[in-house]
């Protein structure tokens, strides 16, 4: 047995860890040691890739690129090749991932099972919108070959579907062109979220991708960075990359309100001189904080949460302004708080997490009840919105909430695999 934690390191509970090295390996691994759920680079926040006790498939060794055509940007994979990998591999040549979250250190397998979004939602949807065929392998023993147009109902289950219909073993994606790895942005404060929301509406149409930095515990809330960014043809070196880290877990969180304040202020007030635009490369665009090797330490020993919501346009901007109000009470909160809207696209898997509307993402340090208090709280201002919270992000969020921003729950159940079970199924599904 392996003591194996996710990113959020709120646990590190012994696993029986088979690792995947090939597809008729993986076959037997599957169909043999089981219930299990599939484990990547674990770069999940809660529990959605642990299974305490129990087996891991671990797929890294399925690492094998299949086939590309350099026409046409097919490309097919299996499921443990990791993002970074092929951004390496493809940019140089003219073809980039279309969609990628803010951290490139995920595999595959892992993208589509939490159908990840990035910062161009409202362009190209999320990963799952790119997937045109994919290989699932069931703990029976049957192998199932699903896609949009290829037993379609298996395929909206896989998709965001938590590893819970099998286990991914091969994908084929549809990536894009692109003229290079630069991307021309922009820096553009705002002072609160009424100016956040129309940056977001008027930057839809000529921008594809948005984000912002907001400060999630500023008295009066809501003011921030607001970052876009267009692909351009531009030819210079790429930026040295730096090698900065974490090399231990200090004894309490580095992230407290003695230094969250003040961070938060000069942050602010130094990106707002930058302000402006500039030629960027896509990697400290896209991943910030991927150069920041263990980053997640800084949290201390007791780890961290990730809270991520969803909620409709309609009543978006006073869900995030009530939520920015008791984060803003309670004293908690993160130097990494991010909001953005999402576009008006449907979702390809039955539970994916985008949806029209807002999202707000904040790290939490593990305080333990006060913690878990506050989200309480939170908890109530999405669910009055009619929102729902992000499955890969949760280690803690109450069934009920879970049932009723999921409607299509239900539908989904008919496409589980029996044999497959994991610390979130478990709190939230009861197997």
């Amino acid at each position: 047995m392996q003591a194996i934690s996710s990113w959020g390191r709120l646990s590190a509970f012994p696993h029986e860890v088979i690792s995947l090295s090939s597809p008729q390996q993986a076959r037997r691994a599957i169909t043999e040691h089981h219930p299990g759920i599939a484990h990547g680079m674990g770069r999940s926040y809660g529990d959605i890739c642990l299974n305490p006790q129990g087996v891991l498939w671990n797929t890294l060794g399925l690492d094998h690129l299949i086939a590309f055509d350099e026409a046409s940007g097919r490309l097919i994979c299996e499921a443990g090749v990791v993002l970074r990998d092929i951004q390496h591999l493809m940019i140089p040549r003219g073809w980039i991932l279309p969609v990628t979250p803010g951290t490139q250190l995920i595999t595959v397998g892992g993208a589509i099972a939490n159908d990840v979004h990035g910062k161009n939602h409202h362009v190209l949807g999320a990963f799952g919108d790119h997937i045109l065929s994919l290989r699932l392998q069931r703990t029976d023993g049957r192998v199932i070959d699903c896609g949009p147009d290829l037993a379609p109902q298996w395929f909206a289950a896989t998709v965001g579907g938590m590893g819970l219909t099998g286990v991914i073993l091969q994908a084929e994606i549809q990536l894009r062109r692109v003229a290079g790895p630069w991307l021309d942005t922009e820096i553009v404060p705002y002072a609160n979220l009424d100016e956040f929301f129309t940056l977001a509406d008027e930057s839809e149409a000529g921008w594809e991708h948005t984000v912002s930095w907001i400060d999630c515990i500023c008295k009066g809330g809501g003011r921030g960075l607001f970052m876009r960014g267009n692909p351009c043809a531009e030819t210079r070196p790429a930026p040295h990359a730096g090698h900065l880290g974490m090399p231990f877990v200090p004894p309490i969180s580095l992230v407290n309100p003695l230094s969250l304040r003040p961070f938060n202020t000069a942050y602010f007030n130094l990106k707002k001189w930058q302000a402006g635009r500039s030629i960027t490369h896509y990697e400290p665009f896209f991943y910030p904080l991927d150069n920041i090797q263990n980053w997640n330490r800084m949290y201390g020993p007791r780890g961290f949460f990730q809270y991520q919501s969803v909620v409709p346009r309609s009543n978006g901007r006073e869900a995030v302004q009530a939520m920015l109000g008791e984060i803003s009470r309670s004293g908690e909160g993160s130097f990494l708080a991010v909001l953005k809207t999402f576009g008006n696209r449907q979702a390809v898997g039955m539970m994916s997490f985008p949806q029209p509307g807002v999202t707000l993402a904040l790290d939490f340090p593990n305080k333990g009840e006060r913690t878990l208090k506050l989200f309480e709280r939170l908890d109530a201002i999405v669910r009055e919105a009619g929102g729902h919270l992000y499955l890969a992000k949760d280690a803690r969020q109450p069934a009920e909430l879970f049932r009723a921003g999921y409607p299509r729950l239900d539908e989904f159940l008919q496409y589980r695999d029996p044999g497959i079970s994991s610390a979130l199924s478990r709190r939230l599904m009861d197997y």
